[in-house]
């Protein structure tokens, strides 16, 4: 929840201006507040796989829920992408494992890619218990899917207690817990399923980090927080991606 609409379409044009062609293995995705999807939608309509994505959508699919948005409703703008299950949706509004399952199946629906957040805080993690933490969130909120569905699906791994902590993440650890969630798939849909699945770091990842995280094998992009209000690091970034 952060610039105003005129700050928010400047650094989109700053970005789009550093005019990097990706690859077709390759996409960015600007995640934006609801007011701002249309102006992104068009932002990038011109542009090779860039692409507009809500934060967030409400778990029913339609009714008296005042101030919500559902999945329809971004269907119908043309919104390809979805976050679901960010770590502070469901620390701040108490999202469940059960409920995040419900935003999928609404989000595939409406032919919307959704991009499922995991991950474990601090606690979890001083405890050695984030392996098994992790893998109850894929469980509850994502082995109802068909291998057809799954394979419609994104998924990002937050360690909640890397991100605005002080505390750092090595690349061992991120490589690490993608291996993890990816055997996690594999034992349930398969080696082949699981391999087409990406996955995304989102734990800090920043322009003089990125190319590194990338790196690993089991990482395949990252959920970018901060860094993606500073059109010089997102752009850098970007050009991170690996080739």
């Amino acid at each position: 929840m952060n610039l105003t609409y005129q700050q928010g379409e400047k650094l989109l044009d700053d970005i789009l201006d550093a005019m990097i062609e990706l690859n077709e293995d390759q996409q960015v995705i600007f995640a934006v507040p609801y007011p701002y999807l249309v102006m992104t939608k068009s932002e990038v309509a011109e542009e090779k796989n860039y692409f507009a994505a809500a934060q967030n959508c409400y778990q029913k699919k339609s009714g008296a829920f005042t101030g919500e948005v559902s999945a329809e409703m971004l269907h119908s703008l043309g919104i390809g992408y979805c976050i679901v299950g960010h770590s502070e949706r469901r620390e701040y509004f108490s999202e469940s494992n059960a409920m995040l399952a419900e935003k999928i199946d609404l989000c595939l629906e409406n032919f919307i890619t959704p991009i499922f957040c995991c991950g474990e805080a601090s606690a979890i993690r001083e405890v050695g218990e984030q392996n098994q933490f992790v893998e109850t969130q894929l469980k509850e909120s994502i082995f109802h899917l068909s291998e057809k569905d799954l394979k419609s699906i994104v998924i990002a791994y937050e360690p909640i207690w890397a991100i605005g902590t002080g505390k750092t993440a090595t690349t061992e650890q991120a490589q690490e817990m993608h291996a993890h969630l990816r055997s996690i798939l594999a034992a349930k849909y398969g080696d082949d399923v699981a391999a087409e699945i990406s996955i995304l770091y989102g734990g800090s990842v920043k322009a003089n980090n990125a190319k590194e995280l990338f790196s690993c094998p089991d990482v395949d992009g990252g959920l970018v927080g901060g860094a993606s209000l500073i059109a010089a690091d997102f752009i850098e970034i970007i050009r991170s991606l690996k080739s």
